[in-house]
């Protein structure tokens, strides 16, 4: 195991719960959780050394971003709500996770020149670590808390929307990355970098579900 991984390991079980502790206290904790998220990625977004069009861009998407999150979580303040809002977190980060592990170990042909570590080996890594998310939610929230879920077609390819979404993210940071002539957009987290290439692909799916949620 290397040195990257194991920091990137340490990191992810300090980080998690911790994020986690703030969404399921919610109220002024989760503000200040979420307004803290939104300064440092506006923080290290100012710092790619993109033109100034793509760079205001970038700002109103990363304030959408962070809207839509903020509305996605305090639309209906009951157990149901906060399960849908903190499954899509977990279904990005289980995405991320798949994605790394698979690419890592498998290795094989790349996706893109745009980001040199992408696999398709870590692409089917990052949908199948959500389906088995998926699973394991069922089952497990039969008897940890009070909500029903099916194993069927249409939560399957919901999952995999959403994991879509948040893998098209992670290739579009990565795209301002090397545009920006950056590995990472920051140093704050050991083996991961920064906020951003943490929340890459929540950045993206949460104005996705939000609009459908508006809108459908």
């Amino acid at each position: 195991m290397n040195n990257n991984l194991i920091k990137r390991f340490v990191s992810s079980i300090i980080i998690i719960p911790l994020a986690f502790f703030f969404i399921l206290k919610g109220g002024y904790y989760f503000n200040f959780f979420l307004i803290t998220c939104l300064i440092l990625s506006l923080f290290e977004w100012n710092n790619m050394k993109i033109n100034y069009l793509k760079k205001n861009i970038g700002f109103i998407f990363i304030l959408f971003s962070f809207y839509s999150a903020y509305k996605l979580k305090i639309l209906e303040l009951n157990e149901e709500t906060i399960f849908n809002f903190s499954t899509i977190i977990i279904i990005c980060i289980f995405t991320d996770m798949g994605g790394y592990i698979f690419g890592k170990i498998l290795k094989g042909p790349k996706i893109t020149k745009i980001s040199p570590n992408k696999t398709y080996a870590g692409v089917l890594g990052g949908f199948l670590c959500s389906i088995i998310f998926l699973y394991s939610t069922i089952y497990l929230g039969k008897y940890i808390i009070n909500i029903n879920l099916i194993f069927n077609l249409e939560n399957i390819l919901w999952i995999l929307f959403i994991s879509l979404i948040s893998q098209i993210g992670d290739l579009i940071i990565s795209y301002f990355k090397r545009q920006s002539n950056i590995k990472d957009t920051g140093n704050l987290i050991p083996g991961h970098g920064g906020i951003l290439d943490r929340i890459d692909g929540m950045v993206f799916v949460f104005p996705v579900i939000f609009i459908l949620n508006q809108y459908l």
